[in-house]
């Protein structure tokens, strides 16, 4: 199949992939899983550009939600983004494959769309980190050829979604980019200017994080003490090391897929992996072949560290708090993927093109082609569904939205509280499954919640300054309206355990109960103190917003030079007389 109709079958397929994984999240409502938090009308606020003392992690796929919600009902933005990730991932990886045939190509869309990595990552809630991942092939097509008249335009496009997805988004196309541009087939001069146009690319794309974060009074957050806490686990019976070697390992059990993991499953997985990973190597032979390998390589690399030497990150750590951005391992493990994606579909490729004996090598193709295009679904079923329901969209309750019409309505300042302070919640209506706290998106004003991340009988310090400020008065069994008043506080709102023996409330003498329903409590506190946040100056995120837009335009704007390198005229003929 020749010319851009395979890429419409492979985006279809992808389609098909999405609506079969999300399932019952396409209802309407709102799928909430640990870090995916979508609210209905969303309001940009300070938050939304990372200016408010907190790290900046949600900038600017916070921006991106909130921009399309105006256009569109939220609900079905999130499951836009949702089905997208599955489009461009099929269609991304299926067009790196070098074969003209739909079958390798469907392979390789297939497993890279449909694997452990990516159903860990969106039980996850990583849906930012997603749209990354599912452009990283189009980042390697376009870093191969950066160096080339219009290839730094290329390469931004390419990296607009994982730019759109955040800081580790960006941290493995850097990985995988940085990598593909210095082992291609350049020396010398064009080497250094693809390695210069790539770095360009991925700061000035950075930007809006990048500043707000470097700029926070706070300085760079890292702890050491997450290193074990977030590395990655075994998932299947070959360790944590092996686990990440089959696209898996997420530090968070309760993000393994059901059925994962079985002897029977994971031999079949290592199979298919070791399979793909040896027709990579033995014959993919593409510009960017040794890139790609060398960023899965480093990738597993640093994947594996806080398993393996995690005294070794602790120490990097403790030297900068900047590595803190490798305590999360598994997810740089998604250059591997794309190695074995591809490697799946050259392996395919391969067998199809056997003409010894044409029939029975045509069916032996077929047979692989088309067992290598299930594969990824007959051995990981528990994605479908909604990763056997698990997705499932819900609606926020009444009284959230009343709550919310209160202190829109009032004119004095101040911020608002939630209870109980810890990070994540399991709110009876979202049929208890464990989400990150929604009020800071739901509600205009500046939400202060703790950020502090438990895991089992291990704790995480807040990295909000307010919330480390906050946490002394908050734990203390006194009081609480006189040190919230001091705090600039002007409600409290405890959105879970609502009950009228909640310990929160004997501790709210002289607040004025505004709201009482059995989903969300409201609390009013006359009279806050002033307080700010602290965070970034504003005029570093319209700097680095403007910056980043003209770029974006930039790339897409071709000049008639650049065109005329790729459709070059014919020289006209000269009339005979």
């Amino acid at each position: 199949m020749m010319g851009r109709a395979r890429h419409w079958v492979a985006a279809f397929t992808g389609l098909v992939l999405g609506l079969l994984a999300i399932g019952p999240g396409l209802a309407p409502g709102f799928v909430l899983s640990f870090d995916m938090v979508f609210v209905p009308d969303p309001v940009f606020s300070r938050m939304t550009f990372g200016l408010t003392g907190t790290v900046p992690r949600h900038v600017p796929s916070d921006a991106f939600v909130t921009a399309l919600a105006t256009v569109l009902p939220a609900d079905a933005v999130q499951k836009l983004v949702l089905l997208a990730i599955f489009v461009m991932a099929c269609t991304a990886a299926a067009s790196l494959v070098p074969s003209e045939r739909l079958a390798p190509r469907l392979a390789a869309g297939v497993l890279y769309a449909w694997n452990p990595f990516v159903a860990e990552r969106l039980l996850l809630g990583h849906w930012a980190f997603l749209l990354g991942y599912a452009a990283l092939p189009w980042v390697v097509g376009a870093a191969a050829r950066v160096a080339e008249p219009g290839g730094g335009r290329r390469l931004v496009r390419a990296l607009i979604p994982a730019a759109i997805g955040g800081f580790a988004a960006i941290a493995i196309s850097a990985l995988t980019a940085l990598a593909v541009a210095a082992a291609g087939g350049a020396a010398g001069r064009e080497r250094g200017r693809a390695l210069g146009r790539t770095a360009v690319a991925l700061v000035v794309l950075s930007l809006p994080w990048l500043v707000t974060g470097w700029l926070r009074p706070a300085g760079m957050p890292g702890d050491a003490v997450g290193v074990e806490a977030f590395a990655a686990r075994a998932d299947t019976p070959f360790g944590a090391v092996g686990s990440l070697f089959l696209l898996g390992g997420a530090w968070n059990r309760e993000t393994v897929p059901a059925g994962y993991g079985t002897p029977i499953i994971a031999f079949a997985w290592l199979l298919v992996v070791v399979a793909a990973v040896f027709a990579y190597g033995r014959w993919c032979r593409t510009a960017w072949a040794r890139g790609v390998a060398l960023a899965a390589g480093a990738g597993f690399v640093l994947a594996a560290l806080g398993t393996v030497v995690p005294w070794l990150l602790r120490w990097a750590i403790g030297l900068w708090p900047g590595f803190a951005v490798l305590r999360d391992g598994q997810q740089y493990v998604a250059p591997l993927a794309v190695l074995v994606a591809v490697g799946l579909g050259v392996l395919v490729e391969r067998v199809m093109r056997q003409r010894v004996d044409t029939a029975r090598a045509d069916t032996a193709g077929v047979a692989l082609a088309i067992f290598a295009i299930l594969a990824p679904v007959v051995l990981l079923p528990s994605l479908a569904w909604g990763a056997a329901g698990r997705l499932k969209a819900v609606d926020y309750p009444a009284a959230w939205a009343a709550g919310r019409k209160i202190i829109e309505a009032d004119t004095v300042p101040g911020d608002v509280l939630a209870l109980p302070w810890a990070t994540y919640r399991s709110y009876p209506w979202n049929g208890g499954r464990t989400s990150l706290d929604a009020l800071p998106r739901y509600l205009g004003r500046r939400v202060i919640v703790s950020d502090a991340v438990m895991i089992g009988s291990l704790t995480i310090r807040a990295e909000d300054p307010r919330a480390r400020r906050l946490d002394e008065v908050v734990r203390a069994s006194g009081p609480l309206t006189g040190g919230l008043r001091a705090a600039g506080i002007r409600y409290v709102a405890l959105d879970a355990e609502t009950s009228a023996a909640n310990p929160a409330r004997g501790r709210l003498a002289g607040a004025e109960l505004v709201l009482d329903r059995p989903d969300l409590v409201l609390y009013r506190i006359e009279a806050p103190a002033k307080a700010g946040d602290g965070g970034a100056p504003a005029w570093s995120a319209v700097l680095a917003w403007s910056i980043v837009i003209g770029v974006i335009l930039w790339s897409f704007f071709v000049p008639a030079s650049t065109l005329s390198a790729y459709f070059p005229r014919r020289p006209r003929r000269r009339r005979t007389p």
